[in-house]
């Protein structure tokens, strides 16, 4: 007889079936927060309030290039490599192996959030890739290559993610397990992946022997923090009851797979990179809430069919005061595009919606939210692929009576004015995901709880 790892399903050899081993338990699920758009929803608010008493709080992918800012008693924490969970200081911080690490970018973030006056146990999984400064270094020179040949670029952070993730797909890439070995072996590979990117990029200035003196100090200090990362959340699903969250780095349309190829990231910020990017098995998904902006934005080029390049789009910009938090950038902003948000739905399968940034509407008589596509007259039933047919795309708009008034100051949904609980339900009823949450302002009190 085999055990339960390896079991038959109790098929004995005279064909009769008698059960050996029942169903496994499905133990602790998780609750995801993922973005619905193009990043800069307000994921890291919708995290906030859930870690308030989560124990464990993930991330499953991207790097230092997340941007998220949270405001807890008027104080503002950016957090880039951190979950922003963690500022409840009862809860684990885990940062799976799907994530790419700079580690001088990671005990700094960890300093000031201390010198914040929050203290944090972090966890960093042995199999994830460590993200150096010569990748940062090869990002700046490729954005640079592409300005040059094609007149454009990616936009993309400077943080070195393309070229980590390009070295992990290539196997070339170091992890943190490479790291805390055999340090001799680890300098090795070192070098030649930094002689490597020099033949390629002859521009590329690398202070090797500098560099691996850094990364030498920092193995005693890491060491504490590493965990088997199968086996860290094996534990946290199947122990005793406990609280999971998972946050999502960028959005659906920035997916390396399903976002606005190429203007997108280099790792899969959808619900499937959770369970590849934390080694955990589908079933322990809970809850998915996506988190929608009131209207829509996008940092750099690329197709973005409902941006209003007008007043609107910049009193968007001014009143939401899109700027990145990574990059610094001034965003493009437009109407809701509910096309985009149905087509994030369809790979995530939502349970419930974050709507966000509620209140920037509060000025406008009327408001319009996309509904459809047409390319050249036809109606299409899906989201183009394609960046050029997206970008020839015409969105078909349905237009709702603006609320002019201030909703910054409600916190139940029957307090805000009747126009602007007609545009929740209007986008509840055109996805057929409720509206679990509704923002209207920057601190953890002006997000109103429906149910």
């Amino acid at each position: 007889k085999m055990n339960a790892a390896g079991s038959q399903n109790g098929r004995s050899h005279g064909g009769n079936r008698t059960a050996h081993v029942t169903s496994p338990s499905v133990g602790n699920k998780v609750t995801v927060v993922l973005g619905a758009q193009w990043g800069d929803e307000g994921k890291g608010k919708v995290v906030d309030l859930l870690a308030q008493d989560a124990d464990i709080v993930c991330r499953c992918q991207g790097g230092n290039n997340a941007g998220h800012t949270v405001v807890v008693d008027s104080v503002e924490y950016d957090f880039h490599l951190l979950p922003s969970g963690i500022i409840n200081p009862k809860v684990t911080a885990f940062i799976g192996n799907g994530v790419v690490i700079h580690l001088p970018g990671l005990f700094e973030e960890a300093e000031k959030n201390v010198r914040k006056g929050k203290g944090v146990c972090v966890c960093v999984c042995v199999c994830a890739c460590a993200l150096f400064d010569f990748h940062q270094a090869v990002d700046g020179v490729q954005e640079q290559e592409r300005q040059q040949q094609a007149g454009k670029n990616l936009g993309t952070t400077k943080k070195g993610i393309g070229p980590v993730y390009s070295a992990k797909a290539a196997r070339s890439g170091l992890r943190i397990c490479d790291l805390l070995s055999d340090f001799q072996q680890f300098s090795e590979r070192y070098k030649n992946l930094a002689w490597q990117y020099k033949s390629m990029y002859p521009s590329l200035e690398i202070d090797i022997d500098g560099e691996l003196e850094k990364l030498k100090a920092y193995v005693e200090r890491i060491k504490p923090m590493v965990r088997d990362g199968v086996f860290f959340m094996y534990e946290a699903l199947h122990g005793s009851p406990k609280k999971i969250l998972v946050e999502g780095a960028n959005a659906a349309l920035l997916d390396i797979d399903f976002g606005t190829y190429p203007f997108v990231t280099s790792s899969n910020c959808t619900v499937g990179g959770v369970c590849t990017g934390l080694g955990m098995p589908p079933h322990n998904v809970g809850e998915v809430y996506g988190v929608v902006k009131a209207y829509t934005t996008r940092v750099g080029i690329g197709a973005f069919p409902s941006e209003q390049s007008n007043e609107i789009g910049e009193l968007l910009q001014t009143r939401g005061k899109e700027v990145g938090v990574t990059t610094g950038r001034k965003r493009r902003c437009g109407w809701l595009d509910l096309v985009l948000v149905r087509y994030a739905h369809m790979i995530n399968g939502f349970t419930a919606i974050a709507l966000t940034k509620l209140d920037i509407l509060d000025i406008f008589p009327e408001i319009k939210i996309g509904v459809a596509y047409k390319v050249d007259n036809e109606s299409i039933p899906h989201f183009p692929a394609n960046q050029e047919v997206l970008h020839r795309v015409e969105v078909q708009y349905v237009i709702l009576p603006g609320w002019n008034s201030d909703t910054s100051a409600a916190r139940t949904f029957e307090e805000l004015p009747e126009n602007a609980q007609k545009y929740v339900r209007f986008i509840e009823e055109h996805l057929g995901v409720p509206v679990k949450w509704i923002g209207v302002g920057k601190s953890r009190e002006s997000m109103i709880q429906l149910f």
